[in-house]
């Protein structure tokens, strides 16, 4: 799990929206008793697969906010995520432009992350460090959001169904002024689900409008909590391939980790060569 130990702040990603909610402080995951609604839930879930499926390109303003309540500390990372789609080839490139740690002043903070399907690139102008890490084979390149969802609590945006898989899907009763724009489904861990060493529940929302996630709240198992927002969202509108395109600046170190193989994979060729 690649939490704020690859980079400093690491996959500080994706995201969620709505300027007003009325469910903003993680409070709410104690306050709303999820209600079980399975019609509900598998509608929501059938229209959130469909349009993620029509899903092309994606351009989105970020927020991400990594607290850690027992040392009461919390870091708040703003940017831009863009996603494209063409063919089988995905890529999704999130720019973090400034950072907010506790009560101190919002200062200059860039930060890149890069997935082209194979590689995840971090470049980070702080510490003048790039770490490639190589997430699937060159031949066999993965859809960016699974990649990305290996290391974030980042789902709704890929796969949809299995989600039924990992967890237990409540449908939670909204209050207050956003009850007509947003779903919010509260997904518990189960004990079998890839899930199970990084977090033990997660509540996300559904924009009704666009039929994608908005906001993300994962708390983990050691009890840190991830939020994540998508504001102002683009979908479907061009965004040119250059955007994913990137270069290395000069004095920068660079760190790279190849796809780490299984044991029983490693033993086979062992045993072809």
């Amino acid at each position: 799990m690649v939490k704020e130990t690859i980079s400093s702040a690491v996959f500080t990603l994706l995201v969620t929206a709505g300027v007003c909610w009325a469910c903003a402080s993680t409070n709410h995951l104690d306050i709303q008793q999820p209600q079980k609604d399975v019609n509900c839930v598998e509608a929501i879930l059938e229209q959130l697969s469909e349009q993620t499926n029509e899903l092309q390109s994606y351009e989105t303003q970020v927020e991400y906010k990594f607290s850690q309540p027992l040392l009461e500390s919390q870091t708040l990372r703003k940017g831009v995520l863009y996603y494209a789609k063409n063919g089988e080839k995905s890529r999704l490139r999130i720019n973090f432009q400034t950072l907010k740690q506790d009560d101190e002043k919002q200062q200059k903070y860039i930060e890149q992350f890069i997935f082209d399907g194979i590689w995840l690139t971090h470049i980070d102008y702080q510490t003048k460090a790039v770490k490639r890490h190589q997430l699937a084979e060159p031949n066999k390149p993965m859809d960016v959001f699974d990649l990305a969802g290996r290391n974030l609590p980042i789902i709704g945006f890929s796969k949809v169904q299995d989600l039924k898989k990992d967890f237990e899907i409540n449908l939670v009763k909204q209050q207050g002024g956003n009850v007509e724009d947003f779903a919010q489904l509260h997904l518990k861990v189960k004990p079998d689900s890839a899930y199970k060493d990084d977090y033990t529940t997660i509540d996300f929302w559904i924009d009704k409008k666009l039929h994608l996630p908005a906001k993300i709240v994962a708390v983990s198992t050691e009890e840190d909590i991830y939020e994540i927002k998508f504001l102002k969202p683009k979908v479907n509108k061009k965004i040119a391939q250059k955007v994913f395109d990137f270069k290395i600046p000069d004095g920068f170190s660079m760190e790279i980790e190849p796809l780490k193989k299984s044991k029983e994979k490693s033993g086979q060729e062992s045993t072809r060569s």
